[in-house]
């Protein structure tokens, strides 16, 4: 068997690492190392990204991270009889959550669109939406689109002009950043800006919200503005800074499917810098209180 690196060592991550860790390093190594982003070095990043994908496959997964654990490498080789398929199921690409290990209650009803599916080869991901077969010795002319952070989740057609040759790309509802469209001739990467207020992880957004200390002492309702909506939230009386709510189905849709996403409302409780006379003086009467 040839020798490989350890699995942990590859996503820089401990033997005890958490999964949502191991989630993290991934996705940080397989930005870095995707060979579309390292054009000037694409042989070795095409090694490095085939290699963190393998080691994500294994150690995400608690059965094989067990068998890896006790046995290395040699339980996957062939050769040694032990061998099984490291990249049966697995998903690179799950939905996280970046205010993990925070408070959090949930409203209304969801799923997660990449539960259970194989994507198999990295560099195909997308075309498993979009239909069509890729081949790495055959590359195709590509061109990149720059979109709007809600143009993207919305879905848009925007008119290109490619080698003299005016096309209208239709963007889908729900394309990411690097998202890949296919076409005859040729394939356009979505690029997607940033936007002010959401962020977005997966089919899932994040968006901050402040809050008053007197509403977060003895809670109160408020108006929560959503990609199509503003909704009535109720803020619990005691809640915390960064606690975090879940508005199930509001988030961003899924490319071919009905399904949307969440959206988490993180609330920050807005201390202000400076006071009245009046509040300073009501606020020290509630510190006599002990409160």
């Amino acid at each position: 068997m040839v020798n490989k690196r350890d699995y942990y060592d590859i996503l820089g991550v401990k033997k005890d690492a958490s999964k949502a860790d191991i989630k993290a390093a991934y996705r940080k190594a397989a930005l870095k190392w995707h060979p579309d982003k390292n054009q000037n070095n694409k042989k070795e990043a095409e090694t490095k990204f085939k290699e963190i994908n393998e080691a994500y496959q294994v150690i995400s997964d608690d059965k094989k991270r067990k068998t890896y654990d006790q046995f290395g490498h040699a339980a996957f080789d062939p050769s040694s009889g032990m061998g099984s398929n490291p990249f049966a199921g697995g998903n690179p690409f799950g939905g996280g959550n970046p205010f993990s290990g925070q408070t959090t209650y949930t409203y209304t009803s969801g799923q997660n669109p990449f539960e259970n599916m194989d994507f198999g080869d990295p560099f195909d991901i997308f075309e498993q939406f979009f239909g069509g077969g890729f081949s790495r010795a055959q590359r195709r002319q590509r061109y990149s689109l720059s979109v709007e952070f809600i143009e993207a989740i919305k879905g848009v057609t925007k008119e290109v002009e490619i080698e003299g040759k005016k096309h209208k790309i239709k963007v889908p509802a729900g394309a990411n950043d690097g998202t890949r469209l296919r076409f005859n001739d040729f394939d356009i990467s979505i690029n997607v800006k940033t936007h002010p207020i959401f962020r977005r992880d997966g089919y899932d957004l994040f968006v901050d919200q402040k809050i008053s200390v007197s509403t977060a002492i003895l809670g109160s309702q408020i108006d929560i503005k959503t990609i199509d909506q503003v909704l009535k939230l109720k803020v619990r009386p005691g809640t915390k800074s960064h606690t975090m709510v879940r508005l199930r189905g509001e988030g961003v849709p899924h490319i071919n499917s009905n399904a949307k996403g969440d959206l988490y409302v993180r609330f920050i409780i807005d201390i202000p810098e400076k006071l009245s006379r009046e509040q300073r003086n009501e606020l020290e009467k509630l510190q006599s209180l002990g409160l």
